[in-house]
């Protein structure tokens, strides 16, 4: 099965539809509930809702996934009905609507689709004593999606501009290659986002304060730094970084520990941080390429909001 362990849970919802078609004589017998197995929707409803369940043992890779909620419909469709999913419908039969919601780290859509699929088959095995020959499942698709990556695509239609920061005293003096700044630089790019300025820095206070206010004058949106957050005699960076913003964003900080704190318990010594100064968000980054990625993946790519904000465009 995949690895979503990377994903963050967020809010899913998905509509699907599908349609069993009939003749009309078989459509009169539906209006009137007049059926050889008694009522068509309560019966196709608590299959679907059953089927949902069962979707991660239907179909091998899917995730057990929690349904926090599920709603089905049905619509009864004559040859005159005009419908906002199929349109005019030169046929009878029952349109089939599911709808349902999810919090977690992957999608609904499949338990959704399962419940339509099983919903079509129970109501053909209910019409099937009626010996009506016209009877047909078909349109099972997926209508709408939403949460993780489908959500995700409106924060990175415009492209932005980042700088990186590397703080390292080992790496300003050669002793160790940069990895976490190289990977903050990788990880942005799929975003859409030029790195403008990349720069490496020791963990002296002075020289961190004057890469990042140079960075600020030149407009970046966005700077992130990386390494300084820890607990260490020569972690400066949250403090210089401190000294200079005018507003703290502590969500920011908050969701990339709460991400972290979820795959390892070290992750509660991270001072990650991140604040506003002028039209330029800058965000602290742990210095390790496990805590880079980690924070990256709890923020990316809804941190780009922050430049609409700070242009008073509001949400």
């Amino acid at each position: 099965m995949r690895d979503i362990t990377s994903k963050q849970i967020s809010l899913r919802k998905a509509i699907a539809i599908g349609f069993v078609a009939c003749n009309e004589q078989t459509y009169n017998l539906i209006m009137a509930n007049n059926l050889p197995k008694g009522n068509l929707f309560d019966i196709a409803r608590a299959a679907g809702y059953l089927a949902a369940k069962q979707t991660q043992h239907l179909i091998p890779h899917c995730h057990p996934v929690s349904i926090d909620g599920m709603e089905i419909n049905f619509e009864i469709i004559s040859d005159e009905t005009t419908n906002e999913y199929l349109g005019k419908k030169d046929k009878f039969g029952v349109l089939i609507i599911v709808e349902a919601q999810s919090i977690g780290r992957t999608g609904i859509e499949m338990e959704a689709l399962t419940a339509v699929s099983i919903c079509g088959l129970t109501i053909y095995d209910l019409l099937k004593p009626l010996n009506d020959s016209s009877l047909e499942i078909s349109s099972i698709r997926l209508i709408d999606k939403k949460g993780g990556k489908s959500d995700k695509t409106a924060f990175f239609i415009e492209p932005q501009q980042a700088a990186i920061l590397v703080c390292s005293d080992s790496t300003f003096e050669g002793k160790s290659k940069d990895k976490s700044g190289l990977l903050i630089k990788e990880l942005l790019e799929k975003y859409n986002t030029t790195i403008v300025e990349y720069n490496i820095v020791s963990d002296e206070p002075s020289g961190i304060k004057e890469q990042l206010l140079s960075m600020v004058s030149k407009d970046i949106p966005f700077i992130f730094t990386t390494g300084g957050t820890g607990l260490g005699p020569r972690d400066n960076t949250i403090e210089v970084v401190k000294s200079i913003i005018e507003k703290e964003a502590i969500g920011i900080a908050e969701a990339m520990r709460s991400h972290g704190q979820m795959r390892t318990p070290l992750a509660m010594f991270s001072r990650s941080f991140a604040g506003t100064i002028n039209k330029t968000t800058i965000v602290c980054l742990p210095g390790s390429t496990k805590g880079v990625k980690e924070s990256l993946e709890a923020i990316l790519p809804a941190i780009f909001h922050a430049n609409k904000m700070l242009k008073g465009e509001g949400h």
